[in-house]
């Protein structure tokens, strides 16, 4: 079976990519019968002679490959019919944006396989770039913060080498005694956990940060039911949240109210409510002047997203009066940070940890039968149709 590296050709260019040169060194061992070509890129993380030194053939066509491996979506004129392709998509939440996107696949009899549905059989991701994005937003907080407050200037992430030199530049930085609230206990949290850990910031519980004042630098890592509760006041556990989200409402406000910066990186389910609302930006009391939206979605649960920034110009402010942007660096400013790609700034590190776990979870399942189900659990569309676990996209795809 021939599997292709395929270009990253969505803009801005991603640097990442699914199988850095040492996880095909490794595949090749354990899998004489796979070969694997790689598309020429002069953006890839990894050069082309990286891959040309470990004996692989680097071309500009890789229109016999059975297996297309990238990152982002793929352009739609360059999506070859008939083959399989492995990308994050951003339709499995019927994203306007790619509804297209879907239908062409569909329309070339392609196997869409999306990175962000290989799961196991309890249906936890097996691969994620979630942890650098962590990483990476919780590095980007503090630059914005900085900024903002121009207490400090931090480097841009994306020229500093890999996550060790991140966190020597955050440790020579004197931050105030300020309060820091970190949403999520995923693989995106606990990667902007890592960071706040790794600088000696002090994490307290809900109730002391809450109530307490302190003469140092202090976090709290909050999961879904310290920022929701039930509408009808009844206490009962994450799992009824999660199975009946309309009948929560937010209780971040107790946050909003003490804290300064804040660090997103919850997931954000379908009829969960808002975490905080344009109305709740307005309080007097809403004291929060840098939102690190590691998450990111538009228009959603965090009032001051209206748009995903860029890893060029990743900061924006919100005036939560008029509900506009305007320049961060303003008094009335909300400093926003929505960089929607943050692991593209530490490439080679998500690289090279994606990489291990797509040779060890996916890769296999192509050589063993898919005894696991890896496959058939990810596979979105089949012989021009979706498949069974998608068919919920079908309205979409028919623009209903």
């Amino acid at each position: 079976m021939k599997f292709g590296i395929i270009k990253e050709r969505k803009n801005p260019p991603d640097k990442r990519v699914v199988l850095p040169p040492n996880a095909c060194e490794s595949l090749l061992k354990t899998f004489p019968e796979m070969e694997i070509i790689v598309e020429s890129s002069d953006n890839r993380t990894f050069s082309d002679d990286a891959y040309s030194k470990i004996g692989l053939e680097v071309t500009n066509n890789v229109n016999d490959c059975d297996v297309m491996l990238g990152v982002k979506e793929v352009p739609e004129d360059a999506l070859i019919p008939n083959k399989k392709y492995f990308f994050f998509s951003h339709t499995i939440k019927e994203q306007p944006y790619n509804q297209n996107l879907l239908k062409i696949v569909l329309a070339k009899n392609i196997e869409l396989y999306d990175h962000e549905v290989i799961t196991d059989q309890k249906g936890i991701r097996l691969v994620a770039f979630g942890r650098y994005a962590g990483i990476v937003g919780a590095y980007n907080a503090f630059r914005t913060y900085g900024l903002k407050t121009r207490l400090f200037n931090l480097p841009k992430a994306q020229t500093l080498h890999d996550q060790q030199e991140l966190i020597s530049k955050l440790k020579n930085i004197k931050i105030p005694n300020i309060k820091i609230v970190l949403s999520g206990k995923g693989r995106v949290s606990n990667g902007a956990k890592e960071m706040l850990d790794s600088m000696g910031i002090k994490e307290v519980g809900v109730d002391e940060y809450l109530n307490k004042e302190f003469k140092e630098t202090v976090y709290t890592q909050i999961d879904v039911l310290d920022y929701n509760k039930r509408k009808d006041g009844e206490v009962i556990d994450m799992y009824d949240f999660f199975n009946n989200p309309t009948e929560y409402k937010s209780d971040f406000m107790r946050f909003a109210k003490v804290s300064d910066v804040y660090i997103a990186c919850h997931f954000y389910g379908t009829g969960a409510p808002y975490i905080f609302t344009r109305d709740e930006a307005k309080d007097p009391n809403f004291k929060i002047k840098v939102v690190a939206d590691i998450s990111c979605d538009i228009d959603g649960p965090i009032a001051s997203t209206i748009r995903s920034s860029t890893i060029a110009e990743p900061i924006y402010g919100y005036d939560a009066q008029t509900e506009k942007e305007i320049n961060f660096l303003s008094e009335k400013a909300i400093a926003v940070m929505a960089v929607d790609n943050l692991p593209n700034e530490l490439p080679k590190d998500a690289s090279l940890g994606f990489g291990d776990n797509f040779v060890k979870y996916v890769i296999p399942a192509f050589f063993n039968g898919d005894k696991d189900g890896v496959l058939e659990r990810s596979r979105m569309t089949q012989n021009g149709k979706l498949t069974k676990n998608f068919s919920y996209l079908q309205n979409f795809v028919d623009g209903k």
